[in-house]
C-alpha cells in the first residue's frame, strides 16, 4: 500500500492559506519567547548568585534548580500538552501556555528569594510545555505538504536566532537593569503574541481524537519527571551510581515501560507506539536526541570558556555567538534544497559529521587561541545544525498524519529535552570530574574544609582565589589549565555522540528522492520511506 500525497484540492481554507506566512511569523514570536528565555538565563546566572541587592545570593545548588525546575516540568508535560492540543485545539493550548508563561515570568522577575525563583521557573516550564509543540503542530496545519519543508526550515532558523540573541539581550539588560529584567522582558512579548495569535492564527485539532486516556497521561508525566529528575540529580552529584539517582531514573524507566505496554493494549492510546516501528521515524527522533545531547554539553562549557578563561563579559560572549545564529538563519530555510538534491540521509549525516568535527576542534582550543578560529567553529556548527534540524523535523512531522501533528511535535520535543538534559548532566559530570582531578593537587594549600567547594568548578576556584587576595593569584593559571584539559575531554565525548548520531541516520534515513519522472514508477513498487 502506498501513501502518496493527495492530488485532490488543498484541505486548508483559502483565507488561511493566504495569510500562512503571517501565521508563521506569529508562531515564531511565540517560540522565540520560550527559547530566548533559557538562553538569557544562562547569562544571568552569575548575577543572580551575587548577594542582594545585586542578586539573590543563590547558591550553586539553587542556581542549578532555577534551571532544572523549568526543564523538569517542561519535559514532563510535553507529551500531555501535545495530546491535549490534538484533542482540545492547538490554538487554545498555545494561548493557555503563553498566559501561564507570562504570569510565571512576571512572578520570577519579582522573586525575592532563590526558593521563589525556583518555584516560578517551574510555572514558566509548565506554560512553555504547551507552547513548544503547538507552534509546530499549527504550522503543519496551515501549510500544504510541498511547502512544509520550507516553513519548518524558517521555524528552525527562528530557534537558532533565539538561542543566539538570548545572551546578547541578557547582557544588554544586565548592563542597564536589575537581574529580574531578564524575566520581565518576556511579559510585553507575550502580550503582543497573544493579540496577534487571537487575530491571525486559526485553531485546529484532530477531527476524530477518541477519548482522553487519563492513565496514559499520568504514566507519561510521572515516568518523564522521574527519569529527568534522576538525570539532573546524577549530573548535580557527578555520580550516576548514587542510590537516589538509580532509584529515581530506574523508577522513571519502569513507569515509561508500563506506559508503553498500556498504550499497546489501550483502544484509545495517548501515543500510538507503533509509529516507532517505522525505522525512518525512529532514526529521526534518535538523531534529534543525540545532537542535542552533544550540543547542550558544549553550550554548558563554552560559556565558562568564554567568560572564565578568556575573560569576556556576558554581552561580549553573546555577541561571539552571532555566527552560530547567522549560519542557521542562512542555511535552515535552504536545507530543503540540499535534501531535494542529495537526500535526507546524505544531508543529515554530513551535518552530524560537521558537528563532530567542530567538537573535535574544541579539544584543540586553549587560552590564547585566536578568537576568529572560535567564530569559524561556531559558524560551521550552526551550518551543521541547520542541515540536521530541518530535515529530521520534516521527516518526523510528515511521518504522522496531519491530525496527529501535536503528538508528533511533542514526541520530537520530548526526545530533544531528554537528550539535552542527558547531555548537560553526563557531559557536565565528565567536565566536573576531569576538572576536579586536574585542580585538586593545587588546592592542597587551602584549608581542608574549603578544598571540596573550591574544586567544584572553575568559578568556585576563582572565587576562592579572589577571596585570598595576592595569595590566591597562584591558583588562577592552574584553574584555567585544568578547565581547558577538562573541556578537551568533554568535547571529545560530545564528538563521539555526534558520530553515533551520524551512524544512525546513515543506516536508517531515506536517500535521495526520486526524480519526477521516476517517482510514479517507484511509488507503485516501493513503500514510502524506503531509502536507497
Amino acid at each position: 500500500m502506498t501513501t502518496t500525497p493527495p492530488t485532490t484540492p488543498a484541505r486548508i481554507p483559502e483565507a488561511v492559506h493566504r495569510r500562512r506566512w503571517l501565521i508563521l511569523g506569529v508562531l515564531m514570536l511565540s517560540l522565540l519567547i520560550v527559547v530566548l528565555d533559557n538562553s538569557i538565563l544562562n547569562v544571568a546566572v552569575k548575577t543572580i548568585s551575587e548577594p542582594a541587592p545585586t542578586g539573590l545570593g543563590a547558591t550553586q545548588g539553587e542556581l542549578e534548580w532555577a534551571i532544572n525546575s523549568y526543564t523538569l516540568v517542561f519535559a514532563g508535560l510535553l507529551l500531555t500538552a501535545g495530546l491535549l492540543g490534538d484533542r482540545i485545539g492547538r490554538k487554545k493550548m498555545l494561548l493557555f501556555g503563553l498566559v501561564v508563561f507570562g504570569v510565571g515570568s512576571l512572578l520570577a522577575a519579582l522573586a525575592d528569594s532563590p526558593g521563589q525563583l525556583v518555584a516560578f521557573r517551574a510555572v514558566m516550564g509548565f506554560g512553555a510545555a504547551f507552547v513548544m509543540p503547538a507552534t509546530l503542530a499549527i504550522l503543519m496545519n496551515v501549510f500544504e505538504r510541498e511547502e512544509q519543508p520550507k516553513a519548518i526550515g524558517i521555524w528552525a532558523a527562528g530557534v537558532g536566532l533565539a538561542i543566539a540573541i538570548g545572551p546578547i539581550t541578557g547582557g544588554l539588560l544586565l548592563d542597564h537593569f536589575w537581574w529580574g529584567s531578564v524575566f520581565l522582558v518576556n511579559v510585553p512579548i507575550v502580550l503582543l503574541a497573544l493579540v496577534l495569535m487571537i487575530a491571525l492564527v486559526p485553531d485546529s485539532k484532530d477531527p476524530a481524537p477518541g477519548r482522553i486516556d487519563p492513565v496514559g497521561v499520568l504514566l507519561s508525566v510521572l515516568g518523564l519527571v522521574l527519569l529527568v529528575y534522576g538525570i539532573i540529580e546524577g549530573g548535580r552529584l557527578a555520580d550516576f551510581t548514587a542510590p537516589t539517582v538509580l532509584a529515581t531514573s530506574g523508577a522513571g524507566l519502569a513507569v515509561l515501560a508500563v506506559f508503553v505496554v498500556h498504550q499497546k493494549r489501550s483502544d484509545h492510546p495517548s501515543i500510538d507506539v507503533t509509529y516507532f516501528k517505522n525505522k525512518v521515524f525512529s532514526a529521526a527522533i534518535a538523531a534529534i536526541a543525540l545532537v542535542f545531547f552533544a550540543l547542550m554539553g558544549v553550550t554548558f562549557f563554552s560559556v565558562f570558556y568564554l567568560q572564565s578563561v578568556r575573560g569576556y563579559t556576558p554581552l561580549q560572549s553573546g555577541l561571539l555567538l552571532i555566527p552560530l545564529a547567522a549560519a542557521q538563519l542562512i542555511f535552515a530555510p535552504r536545507a530543503r534544497l540540499a535534501v531535494d538534491r542529495f537526500g535526507n540521509k546524505a544531508v543529515t549525516t554530513a551535518g552530524l559529521l560537521l558537528i563532530a568535527a567542530m567538537l573535535g576542534v574544541f579539544s584543540l582550543l586553549d587560552a590564547d587561541t585566536p578568537i576568529w578560529i572560535l567564530e569559524v567553529v561556531f559558524f560551521l556548527m550552526g551550518t551543521g545544525m541547520a542541515h540536521i534540524m530541518t530535515p529530521v523535523s520534516v521527516v518526523i512531522m510528515q511521518a504522522l498524519p496531519r491530525e496527529k501533528a501535536g503528538s508528533a511535535s511533542a514526541l520530537s520535543n520530548t526526545f530533544r529535552q531528554v537528550g539535552g538534559a542527558l547531555g548537560i548532566a553526563i557531559l557536565g559530570s565528565v567536565l566536573s570530574a576531569a576538572y576536579r582531578s586536574g585542580i585538586e593537587d593545587r588546592l592542597a594549600v587551602l584549608p581542608e574544609q574549603a578544598r571540596h567547594a573550591a574544586g567544584e568548578s572553575i568559578e568556585a576556584t576563582l572565587a576562592v582565589s579572589r577571596s585570598l587576595g595576592e595569595r590566591g593569584e597562584a591558583l588562577v593559571a592552574p584553574a584555567h589549565q585544568a578547565f581547558l584539559d577538562a573541556m578537551h575531554i568533554t568535547a571529545l565525548c560530545g564528538a563521539g555522540v555526534a558520530l553515533l548520531g551520524a551512524l544512525v541516520v546513515a543506516l536508517f534515513l531515506p536517500g535521495r528522492p526520486p526524480a519526477p519522472g521516476e517517482r510514479a514508477a517507484e511509488e507503485t513498487s516501493e513503500p514510502v520511506g524506503a531509502g536507497r
